[in-house]
């Protein structure tokens, strides 16, 4: 059985973007008669919003979306991060570090290289080898010693609708961070863990989530646990082409009449390529029909794939 999931973040309601990847992942899963769960990605508290989430699944209902498992809550998982931490302290591919961000910044500045808007600085392995003294403030994944063990740094995989992806983790991110020094979960970990627990064997997201992909590989290598298939939606931008997300400025959806919600739906069926027909907006087929609708010529753009 094919299993798929929408994991929003409660920060917000959903807005046009968020929808196209519910959207995009329900169709995947109903393409091949599979389940698609919805998980509510609050492992980081202070961002959450109270109320965002019955507010996001409220919405999602509109739209005639439903999880069919159990609603997760990354929040309630925090002992089965500790566990899968604490199986790679004992194979030895985690360490303590005692680096700020800026220190990681000033080292790669004396390094003589210069950072994009919004890439994080590569991390140099300061405290590979020992935290000289300093209090630990983070755990890192040791991407260099999983490489030799693998034989190499480069990850390569498929996304079905990018095509072949490959990236170099130890070049392109370093050792990166499992446990932040908030002390709270980091997104690689709960992510890998939450889909190897929930048997999701097919990832669909937003394509600025991609450059995640190699790093999880390494983890779900690292744990055991097996590779779900992966698909990148296009993104929806801003007015100021951006990415468009709550921190761009993003209006919640206006799902407050069946027409609306037509409206949304319709928007985002246009952003993934599918047929924007009229017969939604006006109202002449069902929401039901037009989901079946969109199922099937989705099942024809990308090919179904099994586990």
């Amino acid at each position: 059985m094919n299993r798929g999931r929408f994991a929003p973040s409660p920060t917000g309601e959903l807005h046009a973007g968020s929808l196209v990847a519910a959207i995009a992942s329900w169709l995947d899963a109903k393409a091949t008669q599979g389940e698609w769960w919805v998980r509510i990605e609050d492992v980081d508290g202070p961002r959450c919003i109270d109320g965002a989430a019955a507010s996001i699944l409220q919405q999602l209902a509109c739209c005639g979306l439903h999880s069919q498992g159990e609603v997760a809550y990354q929040s309630h998982r925090h002992l089965r991060y500790q566990e899968a931490l604490d199986q790679l302290i004992a194979k030895d591919l985690v360490y303590p570090c005692a680096c700020t961000r800026k220190e990681i910044e000033d080292q790669q500045a004396a390094l003589g290289l210069s950072l994009a808007r919004h890439q994080a600085a590569v991390y140099p392995g300061t405290c590979r080898h020992g935290l000289n003294g300093k209090d630990a403030r983070a755990w890192r994944f040791n991407v260099a010693k999983w490489s030799a063990l693998r034989g190499t740094a480069v990850v390569d995989w498929h996304d079905r609708r990018l095509g072949a992806q490959s990236q170099n983790v130890l070049e392109d991110v370093g050792d990166f961070v499992l446990k932040r020094a908030d002390g709270l979960w980091a997104y690689q970990l709960a992510v890998v863990v939450d889909d190897a627990a929930q048997g999701i064997t097919h990832v669909v997201r937003g394509e600025d989530l991609a450059d995640n992909t190699a790093r999880q590989y390494l983890l779900q290598e690292a744990l055991g646990f097996e590779h779900p298939h992966y698909l990148h939606t296009p993104l929806v931008l801003g007015a100021n082409g951006e990415k468009l997300s709550k921190q761009n400025g993003a209006k919640a959806l206006d799902l407050s009449s069946p027409q609306a919600v037509r409206r949304a739906l319709q928007s985002a069926a246009s952003a993934l390529g599918l047929s924007n027909f009229a017969a939604i907006a006006d109202g002449s087929t069902s929401l039901e029909d037009t989901l079946t609708f969109w199922t099937q010529e989705w099942s024809k753009k990308y090919t179904p794939v099994s586990h």
